[in-house]
């Protein structure tokens, strides 16, 4: 499976109609703590843009809801994937993105046989709080090295900047959140993005 090299992760609908049209081709619907009706609705308008633009739609968390919304992606965190239905997420026919930190959540991301593991925080990150000491670019390529040919997604810390890099080091896809949606002005934000990883694309 190829991931497109920019992955947009974003926390609403409104997002994805912003931005999608812009040309992003792979995003996460990133939502916490809101009721499952909201929930439902934002990942119906969020399937109607994306399926609108050719763009690919990550589900984060919520496995039930991404079945029964008959959505073909969920991304998973390490205490999500402990009590999740593998068998369930694949009887469905969805695809499985996991979360890794550390050698101890990469075994079990492993076992569970996903279609892309990602890595991070790569660098430091506001997006929220983590136990995680940044990673450092040299990990994906040690992570790379141990999960070849399934997909390494980095993420953390990152900007067009530090593109080069990510991807020298063996990353497939690079994620980001507040470099986007923090930026005064998220759109051209996005085309710099779009452009600075048409190399890898």
């Amino acid at each position: 499976m190829k991931l497109d090299p920019f992955y947009l992760i974003v926390d609403s609908a409104d997002w994805i109609d912003r931005l999608v049209p812009v040309g992003v081709k792979l995003v996460q619907l990133r939502m916490k703590h809101v009721p499952e009706h909201r929930l439902r609705d934002e990942i119906r308008r969020a399937k109607a843009t994306c399926a609108a633009h050719g763009c690919q739609l990550i589900i984060n968390d919520y496995w039930q809801i991404a079945i029964e919304e008959a959505c073909d992606f969920v991304h998973l965190g390490q205490e999500d994937l402990a009590e999740a239905d593998i068998a369930a997420i694949r009887a469905a026919g969805l695809k499985l993105g996991l979360s890794t930190h550390d050698e101890g959540e990469l075994d079990t991301a492993l076992a569970a046989r996903p279609d892309y593991i990602a890595l991070g925080p790569v660098w430091p990150t506001i997006l929220k709080k983590m136990k995680w000491a940044p990673q450092g670019a040299e990990k994906l390529r040690d992570w790379k090295e141990r999960i070849a040919p399934i997909p390494l997604v980095a993420i953390g810390g990152l900007n067009p900047d530090r593109l080069q890099v990510v991807f020298e080091n063996g990353a497939d896809s690079a994620a980001v959140v507040t470099d986007i949606t923090l930026n005064a002005n998220p759109e051209a934000r996005t085309r710099e993005w779009i452009a600075r990883t048409a190399r890898w694309r």
